[in-house]
């Protein structure tokens, strides 16, 4: 047993000395450490990629965001449950959202390659609709994954800028070349300042600037037009049921449609591509928008003009993309034969935009002033621009107090046998809008801005009565223009000497101060006002009630037996916000 022992000790010994040796006899090689270099060529906050001459910058945001009496990110209770005020609405909305930003340089023989991606991480009030009917809706869009998962340990990702820069061009998801440099945001927290337009979460496109010196630049661009939430409305077909099924080896005779009373028409969401209930009748994407801008960028401020082209691009004349009567989920039967009853001529129409945005004013270091004023033709949007898409109709009630606007860029109609609209081509819808802030700093570390905005749309003759006759249920009542109502509509009962016009006019105004304690640390306070004129006049009743039954779930006027008054009317909401921005 010891002479085991002593063996195994001896072998141990042996070998430990062995590999000291053949240690001892090796070079010591100092492990490479390749530090991470400052690249001070584009800015603070950049470094070189290691072992890459690409420079990289990372940051972002962190904000936590509250409305009372409006929606996510200020948005006015304008239609809606919020506009009707009702027990499904969420009387306070928030959001919590983390931004992350990634932002590369390289320099090359060719001039620099950006390329610029941001994503947002959050989680919103259930549903991030504004109300419980909303977010709890089985609706078209649920089974296309348009939902989103703000639901207990969820939330969701949204992707607002992914583009790729170089030698003047632009590819990918960025702000349009119409918008302004300050885009919806001339001194707000809220997202939704009408009176212009707003592609700040970017859009696809491809664009390409010149650069002329002393401050003069030009872009071109080409916009993604099936980007419903940002150049997009809807467009309205007033024939206002389904097509006839043509008989066995006949062929239908074009713009022949009889149906149910009342159009497709929608009452709580903006133009969508899913067959819904709400119904839109523009078509697929066709041409996309053509944009552009000047500007002049000095130290004095900026002056830039900015147009856009649009493609009014219609479906059928049979009817709208709705669902059919008694269905969460389209089997695609509403839109058999469509084909057979011919199409409205593709019409163009546009905007143009003049900003203006004037630095360092007297009354304070920093402060400035940001307006501008719009036009629009069969481009509603580009008056209306905010960062989600436009409610297809504004609406808000006080009581029985009714004020109500129609948002299109277009309406025509296939001929009905029901609301009496002969079959026309599109008419486009004009639009005018204005908006602009002033923006005052007090000190180092608060400061308030005082903004406002203001948009209308208004039709013509034709458009007026195709629509009227959608919505009256009566006929007879006078349609500002010309002309009075088939009847045979899905709104309501008017009164008599009602009139009936879509037309209207919707403006805010708000002040919020920001406090700033430390750098990158804010605190805002937002109380913001909107007020929704209609050019409805005289009264309207829901057409249930008209023969003395309940009120049903197809009528606009949500209380049954009751007589509401058309009126203009606002809604108020307050807004808290703190952001970290890094």
């Amino acid at each position: 047993m010891k002479m085991v022992k002593s063996l195994i000790l001896g072998s141990a010994a042996g070998l430990i000395a062995v590999s000291g040796a053949q240690a001892a006899d090796l070079p010591v090689k100092a492990k490479a450490v390749e530090y991470v270099r400052i690249c001070s060529l584009y800015g603070a906050g950049f470094f070189y990629i290691p072992g890459t001459d690409t420079c990289i910058k990372l940051g972002g945001y962190l904000r936590a965001d509250l409305t009372v009496n409006g929606g996510i990110y200020d948005q006015p209770f304008w239609n809606g449950e919020g506009g009707i005020q009702d027990r499904f609405v969420n009387k306070y909305n928030d959001r919590s959202r983390m931004a992350l930003t990634v932002d590369t340089r390289t320099a090359t023989e060719y001039g620099v390659v950006r390329t610029f991606a941001q994503g947002d991480f959050q989680f919103s009030t259930y549903g991030s609709g504004n109300s419980i009917g909303y977010g709890a809706s089985v609706f078209g869009q649920a089974t296309a994954g348009q939902v989103n998962n703000d639901t207990a340990g969820n939330g969701y990702v949204a992707v607002e800028m992914a583009f790729v820069q170089f030698a003047g061009f632009t590819f990918g998801k960025s702000a349009s070349a119409y918008n302004t440099p300050w885009h919806g945001y001339p001194g707000n927290n809220s997202s939704y300042l009408v009176g212009g337009y707003d592609s700040v979460t970017g859009i696809n496109n491809i664009q390409y600037s010149w650069q002329f010196g002393n401050g003069v630049s030009a872009t071109l661009g080409i916009d993604d037009s099936s980007a419903n939430g940002f150049n997009r409305t809807q467009i309205i077909n007033g024939v206002g049921g389904a097509a006839v099924a043509p008989a066995a080896g006949a062929i239908a005779s074009v713009g022949t449609v009889i149906g149910a009373a009342g159009g497709g028409i929608g009452w709580s969401g903006a133009c969508t591509a899913a067959i819904t209930a709400y119904g839109c009748a523009y078509g697929g994407t066709a041409v996309p928008d053509f944009v552009g801008n000047i500007r002049v960028d000095q130290a004095w401020g900026i002056f830039q003009v900015s147009g856009a082209i649009h493609d009014d691009h219609a479906a059928y004349f049979s009817e709208a993309n709705v669902v059919p009567v008694g269905t969460l989920v389209s089997p695609g039967a509403s839109q058999v034969g469509a084909v057979n009853f011919g199409h409205p001529d593709d019409k163009f129409g546009g905007a143009v935009n003049v900003a203006l945005n004037i630095k360092n004013i007297p009354t304070g270091a920093g402060d400035d002033i940001k307006v501008e004023g719009s036009w629009s033709l069969g481009a509603s949007k580009y008056v209306l621009g905010t960062s989600a898409s436009d409610p297809s109709s504004f609406d808000i009630y006080n009581g029985t107090k009714f004020a109500m606007g129609v948002t299109t860029d277009s309406i025509y109609s296939g001929i009905s046998n029901n609301n009496g609209n002969v079959q026309t081509q599109q008419q486009l819808t004009r639009g005018w809008g204005f908006r602009g802030a002033y923006n005052h700093n007090w000190d180092p570390h608060w400061s308030t801005s005082l903004f406002g905005g203001i948009a209308g749309l208004s039709y013509n003759s034709t458009a007026a009565l195709i629509y009227c006759n959608t919505y009256v249920a009566n006929a007879g009542i006078a349609v500002k223009g010309g002309g009075v109502t088939h009847g045979g509509g899905s709104g309501g009962a008017f009164t008599a000497g009602s009139t009936c016009d879509p037309g209207f006019t919707v403006s805010e105004i708000g002040l919020v101060t920001r406090w700033t304690p430390v750098k990158d640390l804010t605190f805002s306070v937002e109380a913001l006002y909107a007020f929704l004129h209609t050019n409805m006049t005289g009264s309207a009743q829901p057409i249930s009630a008209a023969s003395g039954a309940a009120s049903g779930p197809s009528s606009s006027l949500p209380l049954a037996n009751t007589l509401y008054n058309f009126g203009s009317n606002g809604t108020a909401s307050l807004n808290m916000r703190v952001q970290r921005n890094f």
